[in-house]
């Protein structure tokens, strides 16, 4: 889950709304750029961290009390092994993504890790299987990947309310097409990105979230119940084209 803190307590975005608000992006992406599989590779984005389901845990706080937020957590066997196994019960290329997509976010840590490097290296071996049966080239999934990244990146940037004040631009990542976009927030408090990769002049974003006005919590049963009483809250954005006369970076 992304956790943002709150004078009153937490706002939270689970990591299935961070996926949908991923895919939400990713359906306006240029038409004449989009993958020949286009429906899979919505799916793929927005089901990339399918397998986590919070609520279900018993592992949701920090050593103080807090919801414990994604960027504290390492790899989990038990959640990565289901991640593989529900994505390859859709389609061999959602599978694909979501593979590479692992690798993507436990390489690093597998350098210290023997058990992930082994699987990752059982995906890698999967990946190349996957990608003869589909006959797609290593480099056309890399670049379809990129997308997923990039989308990935983009709505964390949104769910952990990094947009920057003031029309200065945040970084989101290097695009498909090996450029690197940037967002702004404008005067009138919608949205853009330069350069402008979408199909439409102008869209409109939602996410869900709840917010939960206690700082420090018990158990995860605590947490659970809390979480589940608490209402639900849509976060809306609207994004359209203009251009940026001097860009900044953060």
């Amino acid at each position: 889950m992304v956790v943002n803190y709150k004078s009153t307590g937490w706002e939270v975005v689970t990591q299935r709304a961070h996926g949908l608000l991923a895919a939400q992006i990713a359906m306006h992406w240029k038409q004449k750029e989009r993958p020949e599989r286009w429906m899979e590779t919505l799916i793929a984005i927005a089901d990339h961290d399918e397998a986590e389901v919070e609520l279900d845990g018993e592992n949701l706080l920090t050593e103080t009390g807090g919801p414990l937020n994604f960027s504290m957590k390492q790899y989990d066997p038990k959640h990565c092994e289901q991640m593989a196994m529900l994505s390859i019960t859709k389609s061999r290329y959602v599978a694909l993504l979501v593979s590479i997509h692992m690798d993507f976010l436990y390489r690093k840590e597998a350098a210290e890790n023997s058990q992930l490097q082994k699987f990752l290296e059982e995906q890698r071996k999967l990946q190349a299987g996957w990608r003869k049966e589909l006959g797609l080239q290593k480099e056309e999934v890399e670049r379809i990947y990129y997308l997923l990244e990039w989308c990935d990146a983009f709505s964390l940037l949104l769910c952990q309310q990094q947009v920057q004040p003031e029309q200065r631009g945040i970084e989101i990542s290097t695009g498909p097409d090996g450029k690197v976009y940037q967002l702004f927030e404008l005067e009138n408090g919608s949205l853009t990105v330069d350069p402008w990769p979408f199909e439409p002049n102008a869209f409109q974003l939602t996410c869900e979230s709840r917010e939960i006005n206690q700082l420090q919590f018990a158990s995860s049963a605590e947490f659970r119940a809390l979480f589940n009483a608490a209402k639900v809250k849509e976060q809306v954005w609207q994004v359209a084209k203009q251009a940026i006369s001097k860009p900044s970076k953060v």
